[in-house]
């Protein structure tokens, strides 16, 4: 007589955890007490602190088109199964989502829509979108979405914004960060202001008392934050003294810092740079004006000017598409990047062009951002769970 093999309930547990988020997504059907389980925040958090050393780090693109692609960058850029579709249909109104699906990808121009849309950062799973007359909060991965109304801490209509997005542990929140900027009436300068909107209270404040000093955009390439060391980093420039900073906010400490670039970069003749991590550290990459040759600038010690280091000097050849922006640092050593448009190429840690990828025929340049997979869900979240 044959009996049936069963598995104790703690070993399912541990297997699951080890899991992709998608294949968890659809075990979610299995029975109720696997949706019972997956659904729970503690095995969300669980599996994320278990998977974060060896999470796939992906790319979210999305097209002139309206589609919004997810690639994972360990995987060949030309792997089919290395990229999907995720649904931003929550994203658009009507008219532009059925004029998006048409199966004619050549027509005059994108819906409105697209050009609306923009990244503005990542953390933990979550993406910080702008659209529309909010931001909004998602998750790819699970179709979680929450909008969050744009600020009134500035009331010039005139103001400029840009915001960063990240994660308070000490309090469990989700704190979108927001730094205005306009021109100053009592001096020639710029005039900056400080707002937190935490998705736990669900409510803007502004930071009062804080020294803020005259910071502007840094708007020559318009990329998105760099969150290192605790902290959100925006490049930005001095108004008062003439000068390029790095603009840090401290998510627990709730205070701004403010990191000196390597005077190389400062005083050279180029201004085409931005931040990103890489091996682990708040970094800097460079394009000198031959508009080939790329520097990889290293914070070895973090908030120490001193300690910038010239990591990579790579000349990077063969490149179709006249223009390369670093986004990550691969496993293997690859660095991945974009172009103006809607492609992505791969360069080994020797200048040379592994791979590329165009996702689309388009001229018009594609909003990207850098995301982990994730099951976690914002504190008291209630919208969208798909």
């Amino acid at each position: 007589m044959q009996t049936e093999t069963y598995l104790p309930f703690e070993l399912i547990i541990q297997i699951l955890l080890r899991l992709p988020v998608k294949s968890l997504i659809r075990f979610k059907c299995v029975c109720k007490l696997w949706l019972s389980l997956i659904s729970q925040p503690h095995f969300a958090n669980s599996h994320f602190q278990l998977t974060t050393a060896t999470h796939t780090n992906r790319i979210m693109l999305i097209t002139p088109y309206l589609q919004s692609l997810s690639i994972d960058l360990e995987l060949s850029l030309n792997d089919d199964s290395a990229v999907y579709t995720t649904d931003i249909s929550f994203l658009i109104d009507d008219e532009d989502y059925y004029s998006s699906s048409s199966s004619d990808m050549d027509d005059l121009s994108p819906p409105k829509s697209f050009f609306i849309l923009d990244f503005k950062g990542s953390c933990r799973g979550f993406i910080l979108l702008n659209c529309y007359s909010s931001l909004c909060i998602w998750n790819p991965s699970t179709g979680f979405h929450k909008r969050i109304p744009f600020t009134t801490i500035d009331s010039n209509p005139d103001a400029n914004y840009f915001y960063g997005f990240g994660y308070d542990e000490s309090t469990d929140d989700y704190l979108v960060i927001s730094m205005s900027y306009e021109p100053s009436p009592s001096s020639d300068g710029m005039l900056s202001h400080l707002g937190i909107f935490s998705l736990r209270a669900n409510v803007w404040t502004r930071v009062e008392g804080g020294n803020l000093l005259l910071y502007s955009q840094n708007s020559l390439l318009n990329l998105v934050e760099s969150l290192s060391n605790g902290a959100i980093h925006w490049l930005a420039f001095r108004n008062d003294i003439s000068m390029p900073v790095i603009v840090a906010f401290h998510l627990i400490e709730r205070k701004l810092l403010e990191l000196r670039l390597p005077n190389e970069i400062i005083n050279g003749p180029s201004r085409a740079y931005d931040l990103w991590v890489y091996r682990g550290c708040l970094a800097l990459w460079h394009i000198l004006p031959d508009r080939v040759t790329f520097q990889i600038w290293v914070m070895e010690k973090y908030n120490v000017q001193s300690s910038w280091t010239k990591t990579l000097v790579l000349s990077f050849d063969g490149n179709p598409a006249h223009s390369f922006w670093p986004k990550y640092y691969t496993k293997s050593g690859d660095i991945v990047g974009r172009n103006m448009r809607c492609a992505l190429a791969k360069y080994n840690d020797k200048g040379q062009l592994q791979e590329h990828h165009s996702y689309c025929d388009s001229q018009y340049v594609s909003p990207v951002v850098m995301y982990t997979e994730s099951l976690l869900s914002i504190p008291g979240g209630d919208s969208g769970q798909v």
